[in-house]
C-alpha cells in the first residue's frame, strides 16, 4: 500500500469513527461554542432558580435520607442530554446544598462570593490553563505573580519576598513547616539537604511551637513531614485566647534544657474559633533571639490587609519568615483561593525539583518563569484569576469595607449576647467570630458538674436541631472540654435582626431540651430567660 493509499485509508476510517460516535459533542472547542453557551445558560438558570427560591440556608436533610437517592444512579449509563443531567444535579445536590450566601448561614469560615470571581471561574475552567509552567499558562503565570507581589507589598515583606498560590491554608502551613525544617538543616547542620539525603539523625528532637488554639494542620503537617505529633509543643493562651509570649519563651527554654531542638514558631493571626491574633511583635522578638523560623497563619486574619479600620491588628506580620493567606475566607473568593508567602524567595528552592520534560535547568537559566519551581503541586488551577478580576472590578477598598462590616457585626452581637442572662459569652471578638453557649440560670444544679454536662448536651442538641430545621446553620466547638456554639460572620447582608432571629431559635430549642430532660417546667425557668425570649421574638 502506497503512502497516499495509507493516508486515504486513515482519513476514511477516522472520519467515519468521528461521525458515528460523536465523542466531541460535549467537548469545548470552536465548533461547539453554541452548545457550550446553551449548556452554560441552562446551568445558570438552574443556579438562579435555586438561589431565588431557597429561603433557608439548608434543607435539613440527613445523610441517610440523601444517600438513598444515589442507589439507583448508574454512572455507566449516561443520561445523554444536558437538561436531564442538570435535572438530576438539581435533585441530588442543589436542592439540599448548604448556601453560604444566606444571611442565616453563620457556621464556618465560608464566605459569600463576589460575582467577578465567579466570572473568573467560568473563564479559567473553560480555558483550563495549568499553572505549573510558562508554556501551559503564559499570561496566567504573570497574573498570579502580580497577585503574589501585590500581597507581599501590602504586607510589607520586602523586596526579596515571593510566594505561590496553594490549595488552601493547610497546604500553605505544610509548606511553612517544610521550609522551616529544611532551612534549619541547611543553615545549622552543615548544609544538610533533606531533599537529597533524608532527615538527619537528630530530626526526632526537632520542636515546633504553636498556640493551643492554632489550626490542627500544624500537627498534621508535622506528621506528614516525618517529625510526628510529638514535635509540636502547644503554648498556653491568655484569657483572650492569644499565645502568651512569656509562656512561649519558657517552653523554648525548657525544650532546650531537655536536649530538644527548637526550629520554628507557628503564630496565628486569626484563630479558627476566636479570631484571636497572637502577639506578633513579641513572637518575632523571641524568634530573632533564638534564631527560629517564624510563620504567621493568617488564613482568616488576612482580611485585615484590606481593612480600612483594623489594619493595625496585623502589625508585626511583616517580620514573619512565611505567611499563610486564605483569600477564600476574607476576600469573597470561591474555594479555593489561597497563597503561601515568604520573606526570602531563596528559601522556596527547598521545594524545587527540575524535570527535563517540565522545567529544565536551561529554562531557568534563560529566565523562563515556571511557577512549579516553588510549588508542592505540579498541575494547578488558575485560581489567581478570581482575585484578579475581583480587584479589577470591585476593588480592595470595597472588600475591606465588607470585612470591617462583619467584624463590627460580631462586636454588636457580643453586646447583645452579653446582656442576655441565658447566654454565656467567653470572649470579645477581635475579628468576626463569636463563641458562646446557652446556659440559663437553673438554681437547683447551677455551677455543678451535672449542670456542665447537661449544658454540654443541650448545646450539642441546639446545633443539631437548628441544622435539621434548615432555618439557620451555626457551628459548634469545644473549649477546654466544654461544648459551645459559634457564629462565624462573613456575610455583609447579615444584620443584627438576623442574629436576634437565630438567637430566638437557640433559646427555643434549648428550653425545649431542658423541659424534656429535666424536671423543670416553663414557669420554673428563670424570669430573665422568659423575658429575653419574649424580647427576641
Amino acid at each position: 500500500m502506497g503512502s497516499l493509499d495509507v493516508l486515504e485509508y486513515l482519513g476514511m476510517h477516522t472520519s467515519k469513527h468521528v461521525s458515528n460516535a460523536g465523542e466531541d459533542d460535549f467537548i469545548f472547542h470552536e465548533g461547539n461554542l453554541e452548545k457550550y453557551e446553551s449548556g452554560i445558560l441552562s446551568a445558570l438558570a438552574l443556579i438562579q432558580k435555586n438561589i431565588s427560591e431557597n429561603v433557608n440556608p439548608f434543607s435539613g436533610i440527613l445523610p441517610h435520607e440523601l444517600a438513598g437517592q444515589f442507589e439507583d444512579i448508574n454512572l455507566n449509563a449516561p443520561l445523554g442530554s444536558v437538561d436531564a443531567a442538570l435535572k438530576e444535579i438539581d435533585a441530588i445536590y442543589l436542592k439540599d446544598a448548604v448556601y453560604f450566601h444566606n444571611k442565616k448561614y453563620l457556621a464556618h469560615l465560608n464566605c459569600p462570593v463576589a460575582f467577578p470571581a465567579v466570572m473568573a471561574e467560568l473563564i479559567l475552567s473553560s480555558i483550563n490553563s495549568s499553572m505549573d509552567t510558562w508554556d501551559q499558562s503564559v499570561g496566567g503565570t504573570l497574573i498570579e505573580q502580580k497577585i503574589i507581589d501585590w500581597s507581599c507589598e501590602h504586607l510589607k515583606l520586602g523586596v526579596q519576598a515571593d510566594g505561590i498560590f496553594t490549595s488552601g491554608g493547610s497546604q500553605a502551613n505544610l509548606m511553612a513547616m517544610l521550609l522551616a525544617r529544611d532551612y534549619y538543616c541547611h543553615t545549622q547542620l552543615n548544609q544538610h539537604s533533606n531533599k537529597h539525603s533524608g532527615l538527619p539523625e537528630c530530626a526526632s528532637k526537632f520542636r515546633i511551637f504553636t498556640s493551643e488554639m492554632s489550626h490542627f494542620s500544624v500537627q498534621k503537617s508535622a506528621a506528614l513531614l516525618g517529625l510526628g505529633y510529638t514535635a509540636v509543643i502547644t503554648v498556653d493562651c491568655d484569657h483572650k485566647f492569644k499565645m502568651k509570649a512569656e509562656s512561649l519563651r519558657k517552653a523554648i527554654d525548657t525544650a532546650k534544657s531537655n536536649g530538644l531542638i527548637p526550629i520554628a514558631v507557628m503564630a496565628t493571626a486569626g484563630t479558627t474559633d476566636f479570631g484571636s491574633i497572637d502577639p506578633l511583635h513579641q513572637i518575632a522578638d523571641i524568634c530573632e533571639q533564638y534564631g527560629l523560623w517564624m510563620h504567621a497563619d493568617a488564613a482568616y486574619g488576612c482580611g485585615l490587609m484590606a481593612s480600612n479600620t483594623r489594619r493595625h491588628l496585623l502589625s508585626g506580620i511583616e517580620r514573619a519568615d512565611s505567611i499563610t493567606m486564605d483569600y477564600h475566607k476574607s476576600f469573597l473568593q470561591p474555594v479555593s483561593s489561597s497563597a503561601f508567602l515568604v520573606k526570602d524567595k531563596a528559601n522556596l528552592s527547598f521545594v524545587t525539583h527540575h524535570a527535563e520534560y517540565l522545567n529544565p535547568l536551561s529554562a531557568h537559566q534563560e529566565g523562563t518563569p515556571n511557577l512549579v519551581n516553588k510549588s508542592l503541586q505540579t498541575t494547578r488551577r488558575f485560581d489567581a484569576l478570581k482575585l484578579w478580576l475581583t480587584l479589577r472590578i470591585m476593588g480592595l477598598e470595597k472588600i475591606g469595607r465588607v470585612f470591617d462590616q462583619v467584624c463590627a457585626l460580631a462586636r454588636s452581637s457580643h453586646v447583645l449576647f452579653s446582656l442576655d442572662p441565658d447566654i454565656e459569652v467567653i470572649h470579645k471578638p477581635e475579628l468576626s467570630t463569636l463563641v458562646f453557649r446557652f446556659n440559663p440560670a437553673m438554681p437547683a444544679i447551677h455551677n455543678s458538674h451535672d449542670n456542665d454536662l447537661l449544658m454540654d448536651k443541650c448545646n450539642q442538641h441546639i446545633r443539631k436541631a437548628i441544622f435539621r430545621s434548615g432555618e439557620a446553620v451555626i457551628a459548634g466547638t469545644k473549649v477546654y472540654d466544654r461544648s459551645y456554639l459559634k457564629f462565624t460572620l462573613l456575610n455583609p447582608q447579615t444584620s443584627l435582626l438576623d442574629i436576634q432571629s437565630v438567637l430566638k431559635l437557640i433559646k427555643q430549642h434549648g428550653i425545649e431540651y431542658l423541659q424534656e430532660h429535666t424536671a423543670f417546667q416553663p414557669a420554673l425557668i428563670s424570669a430573665p430567660a422568659q423575658k429575653t425570649l419574649e424580647v427576641t421574638q
